[in-house]
């Protein structure tokens, strides 16, 4: 039994419309001069970048901007990423702007700058970093991976078609620097995938196996379920089940996207520390065999997840279950908790997104291989309140099927 828990979290938080004005004080105070910028493509085009770099150069910064990071981005990318800084200048500070996969992309840019090496050398494992990385400022322009405050990193081994999940403490930005009006020009497809890995987040880590129940030796990056990632995860859900349809539809609405950007950030901070569990742990060999967005799959697998669990972790299910306003007249404990489940499967339908493996390209008869590369994911296996087995596996993938 673990009798001890930890709680880390981003150093500083700045959050609020209009916060991005508060990047030259954050640079000042990392004593940063020479400043690289990780972005995408499509930040690029919606002038969100430009506004970050015209800030940067008014308070005559060196600049120098990599923007070519592509969702879900392979490991020679982040290669490539680390080979440009180095060419360019000695850099004192990185700014990841974008979504999870530039926020990833430049956790790992500040992790190569400051030790070196190939990214796969921190891969296989926890706590692998040997101290903290270069400063890193992480501006999301999603709500949803929580990239901006988590202790992970995510690639995409192309070589063994599965999701290569960096994970240590030391990878948490310096800065979070949220600002909602970054976030009003968002796709709705985009708005529904990364609000559903949000929702993920927070329920993975509020059902989470207890912390002294995890069973595991020495320092774990994901301790299992805390009361402090409890009540940020349960407000998280609050927040999501309220506005994510809102923010999907309503794209310039403000105040739906702030609150998802703040369910988003708790979440985030949530899971960092709690862990998440079998959607995460399934999502990722499904992530090497389709093309969908990794919070569509963990979005699609998760009500199904929610139903799995739901005998084991009643409870918290019918909190949950409160959180979306399931009229629960009629039902006894054990059916809300089940019906909690049905919640989000409804919210997938109403934001657009597919409740089904069908759905994304998988196949009937990859589901043994799937059950089997989850069952590996130690440290998100060992946390799922009902014990995985290969068998339960390919059941509830079945019934997602």
């Amino acid at each position: 039994m673990r009798n001890i828990w930890e709680f880390f979290s981003t150093e500083r938080i700045v959050f609020g419309n209009g916060a991005v004005k508060q990047l030259d004080s954050i640079l000042k105070r990392l004593n940063a001069k020479n400043v690289l910028l990780v972005t995408d493509p499509g930040i690029v085009n919606a002038g969100i970048a430009d506004q970050i770099i015209a800030l940067l150069k008014d308070a005559e910064y060196n600049v120098v901007v990599y923007d070519k990071v592509v969702p879900e981005p392979p490991v020679s990318s982040a290669i490539e990423c680390y080979e440009f800084a180095k060419s360019q200048m000695e850099t004192d500070a990185i700014i990841g702007l974008g979504g999870g996969s530039s926020i990833d992309m430049a956790k790992i840019a500040a992790l190569l700058i400051k030790y070196g090496g190939h990214p796969l050398d921190y891969y296989g494992g926890e706590n692998q970093i040997p101290g903290p990385i270069a400063p890193l400022i992480a501006i999301p322009t999603t709500a949803g991976t929580g990239s901006e405050v988590t202790s992970v990193a995510v690639l995409t081994d192309t070589e063994n078609n599965i999701k290569a999940g960096i994970s240590d403490n030391y990878l948490r930005p310096a800065v979070a620097l949220l600002d909602p009006e970054l976030t009003l020009g968002l796709p709705s497809y985009v708005t529904a995938c990364s609000g559903i890995d949000a929702l993920s987040h927070a329920v993975e880590a509020y059902t989470a196996k207890k912390s002294q129940y995890i069973q595991a030796e020495g320092n774990i990056l994901f301790q299992g379920s805390l009361p402090i990632s409890d009540a940020l995860a349960l407000h998280a859900i609050k927040l999501i089940a309220s506005n994510l349809t809102l923010a999907v539809q309503q794209g310039s609405n403000v105040e739906a996207r702030g609150n998802m950007l703040a369910g988003s950030l708790l979440a985030g901070m949530a899971f960092s520390n709690a862990g998440t569990a079998a959607a995460h742990a399934l999502a990722y060999p499904i992530g090497g065999l389709v093309k969908s967005p990794h919070g569509e799959v963990t979005g699609l697998l998760l009500p199904y997840v929610m139903k799995f669990n739901g005998a084991i972790e009643t409870e918290k299910m019918v909190n949950i279950a409160d959180a979306f306003g399931v009229d629960a007249e009629g039902l006894n404990a054990k059916e809300k908790a089940y019906a909690a489940g049905d919640a989000v499967l409804r919210l997938l339908e109403e934001i657009g997104l597919p409740t089904h493996l069908s759905q994304i390209g998988i196949k009937e008869e990859d589901i043994p291989s799937i059950a089997e590369k989850a069952l590996d994911i130690a440290r998100l296996v060992r946390n799922n309140p009902r014990v995985p087995t290969q068998k339960g596996f390919e059941e509830l993938l079945q019934s997602a099927f």
